[in-house]
This record gives C-alpha cells, sequence and structure tokens, in this order.
C-alpha cells in the first residue's frame, strides 16, 4: 500500500537525479504532467511493488532476527548499538534481494528504452542486450542504501520510540509510532540521498558509462557539485516521510498482532 500511495513521488525523485543540471522540482513535476500525462508519474509500479517484496520483506525479516540474535548474544551492549547493528545487516541482505527490482523500476521511470510497463519483460530486456548481471547493475551502492536506510529507518525508529516511550510523556499507540516513525524518515532521507542519487545514476546508465560507484561520484562532482549528491531530496522525503510512516505504523501493529497471538495461543 505505502508502495502505491508514494510511488509518484519516487518517480519524481528519479527524473530529478538523472536530469542535468538546473532542472528543478516544478519544472520536472509540469514537464511530467503536461507533457507525458499524469500516468507518467506511475512509471515503474510493477517494479516497486516487486521491489517492495523482495527488498523490504527481506530486510524486515532479518533485521528482527538479527536484533534477536545480537541481543542474546550480547547482553551488555546497550539496544541502540544492537538495533543500528541488526539493520546494517538487514540491509544488506535487503538490498541484495531487491536490486533486479530496483534497476527495472529506474530504467522505467527515467523513460530508458528497455523499460516496460511489465517489470519482468524489462528485466528480460536488459539480459538479452547487456547479460545477465546487467541486472544487478549498481549492486554496490544499493546494498550500501540498504544498510544506511535499514539502520536509519527501522533502527532510529526503534530508538526514538523506546526513548519517547522511556521520557513518560508518552505511550505505546498510534500516536507515538506516528511521531517516531516521521523522525525516523527525516533522519533516513537525508542520510541516504548522496548513494541514492549514485545508485540511480548508475542503474538508469547504459553499461561502461561509469566504472563503478567512485568514478560514478568523481564525475558527478566535476560535472555538478557537491549540491548534486542532494538532488531529490525534497520529492524522497515527501515520499519517504509517508512511506516511512506507513511502512513502521503498519508493521508495529501487526507486530503487535503477531506476539499477542502467540500468547494467547
Amino acid at each position: 500500500m505505502a508502495a502505491v500511495v508514494t510511488h509518484p513521488l519516487d518517480t519524481v525523485k528519479v527524473r530529478l537525479q538523472t536530469q542535468a543540471k538546473g532542472t528543478g522540482l516544478v519544472t520536472t513535476i509540469s514537464n511530467m504532467a503536461f507533457k507525458e500525462g499524469f500516468g507518467s508519474f506511475y512509471r515503474g509500479l510493477t517494479a516497486s511493488l516487486l521491489r517492495q517484496a523482495t527488498y523490504s520483506t527481506a530486510r524486515f525479516a532479518v533485521y528482527e532476527k538479527a536484533k534477536e540474535e545480537l541481543s542474546k548474544r550480547s547482553a551488555s551492549q546497550s539496544s541502540t548499538v544492537n538495533n543500528l547493528l541488526a539493520g546494517l545487516i538487514g540491509g544488506v541482505v535487503g538490498g541484495i534481494a531487491g536490486s533486479p527490482a530496483d534497476r527495472a523500476n529506474v530504467l522505467a521511470q527515467s523513460k530508458a528504452p528497455q523499460a516496460s510497463g511489465n517489470v519482468f519483460v524489462t528485466l528480460y530486456r536488459v539480459m538479452i542486450e547487456d547479460g545477465v548481471l546487467a541486472v544487478f547493475q549498481g549492486i554496490g551502492p544499493n546494498i550500501v542504501r540498504g544498510m544506511l536506510m535499514t539502520a536509519t529507518q527501522i533502527g532510529s525508529y526503534d530508538i526514538i520510540k523506546q526513548y519517547m516511550l522511556d521520557s513518560g510523556y508518552f505511550k505505546d499507540g498510534l500516536g507515538t509510532h506516528f511521531l517516531g516513525s516521521s523522525a525516523a524518515g527525516l533522519i533516513a532521507t537525508t542520510v541516504t540521498n548522496p548513494v541514492d542519487v549514485v545508485k540511480t545514476r548508475l542503474m538508469s546508465s547504459k553499461p561502461g558509462t561509469y566504472t563503478g560507484s567512485f568514478d560514478c561520484m568523481y564525475k558527478l562532482m566535476r560535472a555538478e557539485g557537491p549540491a548534486a549528491f542532494m538532488k531529490g531530496w525534497i520529492p524522497s522525503f515527501t515520499r519517504l516521510g509517508p512511506h516511512t510512516v506507513l511502512t513502521l505504523v503498519i508493521y508495529d501493529e501487526l507486530k503487535e498482532l503477531y506476539i499477542h497471538s502467540k500468547k494467547s495461543a
């Protein structure tokens, strides 16, 4: 649900991150709406849904398991450290699992020639034209982004929520979950945006355009300056803010239901 609601903002973010210097947010949205039609905001939706099914499922599952294991083995270690470490581990697995769908999503959103309305057709075209491994183009920064995203989004959410509850001013409920997830969304957007720009540039480019992540960063810095690494921050936060709220609030409520069902079983 979160992916469907926030997908138009993700498409605008990708357009900003792949366009030349000087193209602003308002101009990008205007061009998409009036020149391409409102359907352009939902380019790559099937890829986005597949990405959520692979990336998000993997990182959430691994995060919870890693947090549980770290707590058992490092009883003396603070829960804050355990949450962040679990987030890094979950991010690695999620980044690998979701990379092919992520590349298909970026190709569709940036109007690449291989893009199709069907994620599997897009991936098939990429493999036929550029080889099987091409579906994993950009996996390096995608893993780094996954690590930072999970640690700062899920990990910081658990930490912030616990601090709020420990303060005595908040009770464990939807209001606290909403505030905690909003703060986590702000932190996650800011920390991951530079890596997200590099990932998007690599995934939207033809093989051979860049030799790797550092080459992409170097060329981006030379051509557009340091501000280029924060391209798309506004739509990214506008998307990730509600996306984080929806994802984490639903996740927390489902987790509570699961815990209660186990106790009553």
